[in-house]
């Protein structure tokens, strides 16, 4: 004999009450940045709301020069969630007792899939007075993995800067990399009182050999080759420096 189920059916009506109840209409869910709309639930949270960190120490490294020695260092980090990010960057150097570099405070939002776009300030320090600048940069990942950055910077009495800057990582091994930089500074305008001149103001190269002992920590060595160009060079000269600068370098990377 047949069983029928009739009991378990529900009528059109009390269907369409069923569906309007448990599923709510796309337009009741508020949109995520990208456009996506949310997960509904007081429980149900999306990772990229969240808070994060990161702190690298790309380089801290001791430098050997012909004549003098001293300390570098390369450093940036950031905190935010994925659609937006403070960052604080700062390089430089301390050599014979006088130090050099530049510190960088940067809000970061992403425009496209591995880059961002940050606006910020920048301030010089070391020798000859300090100097403050507005910063306009783009940076994030170019295809084949090289890691890009690029800024523009405004200051007082019309000097405007950029900078272009990248690096790829060779992988020897599981835990050995080789990694090349290369990083190029221009200016508008002559800045005599730091030993800054208009154009092409210098050029560096970089070839750092790090083996990471962990992750989050590498040691490396390496050797790095910096030329002054134009004026730059030229204000080089009259201090009696060379425009040329070889180093051997050894440090560690350290992120966290």
């Amino acid at each position: 004999m047949p069983m029928h189920g009739n009991h378990n059916m529900a009528t059109p009506s009390q269907q369409q009450m069923l569906r309007s109840s448990t599923v709510p209409s796309a337009s009741q869910y508020k949109r995520n940045p990208d456009g996506s709309y949310q997960i509904p639930g007081s429980e149900m949270v999306m990772a990229d709301n969240d808070i994060f960190y990161m702190v690298l120490l790309d380089q801290l490294e001791y430098v050997k020069r012909r004549n003098s020695d001293g300390i570098a260092w390369d450093a940036e980090g950031w905190v935010g969630r994925d659609y937006g990010r403070l960052w604080l960057k700062t390089e430089g150097e301390r050599i014979e007792g006088r130090s050099e570099g530049s510190i960088e405070a940067l809000y970061s939002k992403p425009i496209a899939a591995f880059w961002d776009a940050q606006v910020g300030v920048r301030h010089d320090f070391g020798e000859g007075p300090s100097r403050q600048w507005l910063a306009l940069a783009i940076q994030g990942t170019a295809p084949y993995w090289f890691d890009v950055e690029g800024a523009l910077y405004l200051g007082s009495a019309g000097r405007v800067g950029a900078r272009f800057k990248t690096d790829y990582s060779f992988r020897l091994s599981q835990t050995a990399f080789l990694t090349p930089e290369v990083e190029v500074n221009a200016y508008n305008k002559s800045d005599h009182a730091r030993g800054i001149g208009s154009g092409l103001s210098d050029i560096q190269f970089g070839l750092r050999l790090r083996y990471e002992l962990r992750r989050e920590v590498a040691p490396y060595i390496g050797v790095t080759w910096g030329r002054k160009l134009g004026r730059t060079a030229d204000f080089a000269r009259e201090e009696g420096e060379s425009p040329i600068e070889r180093q051997v370098v050894a440090g560690v990377r350290i992120w966290f």
